[in-house]
Order: C-alpha cells, then sequence, then structure tokens
C-alpha cells in the first residue's frame, strides 16, 4: 500500500488518511473563487494556503495592479485528513473536490508548498512556468532562498529554478544567478487521477 492509501485510526475514533498528522492538500474549487474558499476556511479553523501574485490588468480608462491566485482553481489546506476534517472542507461554498490518487485525497510533500511560501515571503520576482519533471532537482544554498528546492533549468544564458507542486501539474520559476546550488536526489512523485 502506498503512503497515499494509507489510513489510521485517530484517538478520535476516525478514519485518517497518511500519518495521522497534518499535512498539505490540494482543493479543487470554483474560478475567481479562492481567496473568498481561503478566507471561509480560515473562519472554519481550517489552515488555508491560497498562494498570490500581483498582475496589471488594463481597462479602457485606468490600469491597476490586481492580486491573482497564482494557480487558478487551487487552494491548499493544511490538516489531518479525517473523515470530518474532509467533509468541513467540501462543505465550504466553491470547493467541488480534493485533489486524489487512488480515489483517496493525496497529500502534497511540504517542501513543495514551503519552498512556494519562502518565494512569495522574500518578494522576489517570479514567474508561472509550465509544469516540469525534467533536469537537475537542486537546492539552494544560503541567502534568502536557503533551503529551496526546485529543478534547475538553462534559459536565454541563464539559469532559472522551477519550483513545483508535482500534485497539481503547476510550477513557477525564478531566476537563481548568483546564489549557489547543490545537486539533491529527486523525490518520489505519484501519478495523478485525472480531474473530471
Amino acid at each position: 500500500m502506498s503512503d497515499y492509501q494509507q489510513s489510521q485510526l485517530t484517538p478520535s475514533g476516525e478514519i485518517s488518511i497518511g500519518d495521522g498528522r497534518p499535512g498539505w492538500y490540494a482543493i479543487q474549487t470554483r474560478a475567481r473563487h479562492e481567496k473568498r474558499i481561503g478566507a471561509e476556511l480560515h473562519l472554519r479553523g481550517i489552515h488555508a494556503f491560497v498562494p498570490t501574485m500581483d498582475q496589471a490588468h488594463r481597462w479602457s480608462d485606468r490600469t491597476r495592479i490586481v492580486e491573482v491566485p497564482l494557480f487558478s482553481c487551487y487552494v491548499f489546506v493544511c490538516l489531518v485528513a479525517t473523515s470530518s476534517r474532509r467533509l468541513e472542507v467540501l462543505k465550504t461554498p466553491g470547493v467541488f473536490r480534493f485533489v486524489s490518487v487512488n480515489g483517496a485525497p493525496a497529500q502534497i510533500p511540504d517542501y513543495q508548498i514551503e519552498s512556494i511560501q519562502t518565494v512569495l515571503a522574500n518578494r522576489l520576482p517570479f514567474s508561472t512556468s509550465g509544469f516540469a519533471q525534467v533536469g537537475q532537482r537542486v537546492r539552494i544554498r544560503g541567502g534568502a532562498l536557503d533551503g529551496v528546492e526546485g529543478v534547475l533549468k538553462e534559459h536565454k544564458g541563464g539559469q532559472k529554478l522551477v519550483i513545483s507542486v508535482d500534485l497539481i501539474r503547476q510550477s513557477i520559476e525564478l531566476t537563481v544567478e548568483g546564489y549557489s546550488v547543490e545537486a539533491v536526489q529527486p523525490h518520489r512523485s505519484t501519478p495523478v487521477e485525472a480531474l473530471a
């Protein structure tokens, strides 16, 4: 049985997916409702993370910088995945489903969420990127990005680090010129069910 299919009994007698500790999960949401859903989940006592970026939107008479979700139609939640907690998330208006593998909500490795949080917290320039699974996996050593992992790629004569959330097949990329990097072993990945 894979890590994604393991279930355990919690002290309260509920069945929990994973090892019984809080973990990150992706939920699929209604478009343009990500921030509202994140706020609603916080009110319900569920730790939610909605990564955002600033984007210039143009209207006929003005241009305005608007904060938009980094990954459209996805919100991340950190919880012990008991049936009651999952149901509480799913009852939130605008939430469609947990992203699943083999019919069970799939846990996202902590380092993937932590890497994105580090980039956003340090207000580093980045752009969204197509999902990348090729190239050398590296970890940045030193500076504001110390410990951030991703896939190194060449881009127009420079180097970029692609940070991916494998489960939802979304990535961001940022320039890593001037940072020291070291090779790391690739993390185990799990195929994702098609989201119908």
